[in-house]
């Protein structure tokens, strides 16, 4: 008897999570059961560019983002002005970008369309691959200028390509200058996840402000440190469960699931659409390399999780567990813990910030954290120091100890808060109220403050301030050890104030006698 093959796993078609469409009724000529059509997508006419004038088919993933992607609202505008396309490495996207960007110049005649990369060099790939593309084809050659420069200037800085009907093309990296001081009506950002902070999603993306139909195209493969890709994300991902947000922010994300095996290969075509597909990738091979990073386990594998399998990987570099950070969100008073709550006040480098953050530890065992006081503003950590003294004696649950960290930003007010007897001030410390100097304890505060959390042992009610800077903070070495630290220029003042609050509340003394300034012997 021959045996009956089983039919190969192809790569998927369509994204496992992505943002429906809002147009609605009988399947249109997608072929996805949607009822998209010419009248409510511009991606139709985009294919058809892609194949007719540049003589280039797409994969079947690449016609069903195009579509999905370029649907149009019923003024005619696109419905999504922010794109996000999360899809496994060298499947095809730059493809999607170059044919895009020319359907763009030659049939919409876009003004101006700006590319971006992690590095301009990356950028300018796709750029000169289209304009040499646009070169050879009958029709579309003869709108570049004749003569030198061609069209085009490659210069470090201008490079730039152009027709002479008016549309623009530029290129630039993906920093805080990449497109500032431009006027864009499309912008590509490639690599997006790599972006770690907003500056250069800042530049790029308000360059599109005077135009209501811009769009936003990010494509990628996740980084755990993307700050603008997982803020976008989450957002997202919020609106397609609750229908709630923003539905011009769009999500189209090949990926498999958090808890995929690496070794399922119906996993893997989740994220990789081109798999067994003429001219794609090997399921065989993909197969092995996959059994042979999970027996390897390490960063190995973590980095095929991120790059292949498109999974949002934890951030080695982050100091606290988000999971875990979400875990401990449990709304509640600290008035039952009255008798033992410690109170740290921290300031940012910037000096525009500062927060104080009250701990005490539960009888269960967990330590409960809850804000007390913040200041921002040019000006506001001489306002705290001034504010202290009042905060701490109006408080209805009265603290046993205050710490501030004066080997960080709070120098600037160490003095002030150590000195008692400074004239026409309220009396320091209040009756009471211990006041201590957190020095060498520094890597003890951030790295028990991160295990704690870790082991659930750290119960907060959702603080917007705490939260934000929980998210980004990071792990700077001390030699084998490492304290907060915060990428970008943001600010970690909460976070120390919270983790240093936890450290006191758990060091105070069972029993408190007559209230004493803790500071360092004379030598």
């Amino acid at each position: 008897m021959t045996a009956v093959l089983a039919e190969p796993i192809l790569g998927s078609i369509t994204p496992r999570l992505f943002t429906p469409p809002l147009v609605q009724g009988p399947p249109g000529p997608c072929g996805c059961g949607c009822a998209l059509s010419d009248a409510t997508s511009y991606g139709f006419r985009a294919v058809s560019f892609a194949e007719e004038v540049l003589g280039r088919p797409s994969w079947d993933w690449q016609r069903w983002l195009r579509i999905h992607a370029g649907e149009l609202l019923p003024s005619g505008l696109p419905r999504f002005r922010r794109i996000i396309v999360t899809v496994g490495r060298q499947s095809g996207k730059t493809r999607v970008v170059e044919d895009l960007t020319l359907y763009w110049v030659f049939e919409e005649r876009q003004p101006s369309i700006l590319g971006t990369s992690t590095l301009t060099k990356y950028a300018k790939k796709p750029w000169l691959s289209a304009y040499r593309l646009a070169k050879k084809i009958p029709g579309l050659s003869e709108l570049f200028e004749e003569g030198r420069p061609y069209g085009i200037r490659t210069a470090a800085g201008e490079e730039h390509w152009w027709t002479t009907e008016g549309p623009e093309y530029h290129v630039a990296a993906s920093n805080a200058e990449g497109g500032r001081s431009m006027s864009n009506t499309r912008v590509i950002a490639d690599e997006f996840a790599k972006q770690y902070n907003y500056d250069a999603y800042g530049a790029a993306y308000y360059s599109m402000d005077a135009f209501e139909d811009a769009q936003f195209w990010a494509l990628t493969t996740p980084d755990p440190k993307g700050e603008p890709y997982r803020d976008l994300r989450s957002s997202a991902l919020e609106f397609l469960k609750t229908g709630e947000g923003d539905e011009t922010l769009g999500l189209f994300e090949w990926s498999c699931p958090d808890d995929a095996d690496p070794t399922d290969l119906r996993a893997l075509a989740m994220a990789n659409p081109t798999i067994n597909r003429p001219g794609g990738k090997s399921g065989e091979r993909m197969l092995r390399e996959a059994r042979g990073w999970v027996a390897k386990g390490g960063r190995g594998l973590e980095t095929f999780k991120q790059d292949i399998m498109c999974i949002q990987t934890s951030d080695a570099d982050a100091a606290i567990d988000l999971e875990a950070w979400a875990r401990g969100l449990v709304p509640a008073k600290m008035d039952a813990l009255r008798d033992r709550v410690a109170l740290v006040f921290d300031v940012a480098p910037s000096m525009l910030h500062a927060t104080l953050y009250a701990a005490a530890v539960t009888p269960a065992g967990p330590v409960r954290i809850e804000p007390v006081e913040a200041w921002e503003g040019r000006g506001c950590v001489d306002q705290a120091a001034r504010d202290l003294p009042g905060v701490l004696s109006g408080m209805k649950v009265k603290p046993r100890a205050f710490g501030w960290l004066p080997n960080g930003p709070a120098a600037a007010v160490g003095a002030r808060l150590a000195d008692r007897n400074q004239p026409g001030r309220r009396a320091w410390p209040p009756p009471g109220v211990e006041v201590a100097e957190i020095r060498g304890e520094l890597t003890q505060v951030s790295m028990g403050f991160s295990q704690l959390v870790t082991a659930d042992q750290i119960l907060h009610s959702g603080d917007p301030l705490l939260d934000d800077q929980v998210s980004a903070a990071e792990k700077l070495p001390r030699g084998d050890a490492w304290v907060f630290s915060r990428r970008g220029d943001g600010d970690v003042d909460a976070v120390y104030a919270a983790a240093g609050a936890v450290w006191l509340a758990q060091t105070l003394p069972a029993a408190v006698g007559r209230p004493r300034v803790l500071l360092p012997r004379a030598r």
